[in-house]
């Protein structure tokens, strides 16, 4: 299964999901996790979120088309979401994670794997038997 980290640096879990010029996304399987890609919003902060809060309908379009972009991700780790994004991503079947501090991504990965490979709550069992039956 494909997990999305929301990063500036590439390294770190460390910025907020609509914030979020960059997605270090990952690949999960019971035996392992590997780098797939950077996924690039924007160089920096996403400014056409940043900038559109406010503006209604331009806004939710611009936050949907992120999470229309990022659909192919399971897991989302972030350090903030909005309320209304994190509906979005779970009606996409999308889990946000927030991380409570800066986290390494690699440790991230390596705890989710752990989980995986332990005794996963329902939620994570759940998106691991769908991810072996398709």
């Amino acid at each position: 299964m494909k997990i999305a980290f929301a990063t500036t640096d590439g390294t770190n879990v460390d910025e907020h999901f609509g914030r979020a010029g960059k997605f270090a996304i990952y690949d999960l399987t019971r035996q392992g996790y590997n780098f797939v890609e950077l996924r690039r919003f924007s160089d920096d902060v996403d400014s056409s979120i940043v900038e559109s809060k406010g503006l209604g309908q331009v806004h939710e379009d611009r936050v949907a088309d992120k999470v229309d972009r990022l659909s192919d991700c399971r897991i989302v780790y972030l350090t903030e979401i909005g309320g209304p994004s994190a509906a979005r991503l779970i009606k996409k079947g999308m889990m946000p994670i927030k991380v409570k501090e800066v986290v390494s991504i690699e440790e991230s990965a390596r705890r989710l794997l752990e989980t995986v490979q332990g005794n996963p709550p329902p939620w994570l069992a759940k998106i691991l038997n769908s991810e072996t039956k398709a």
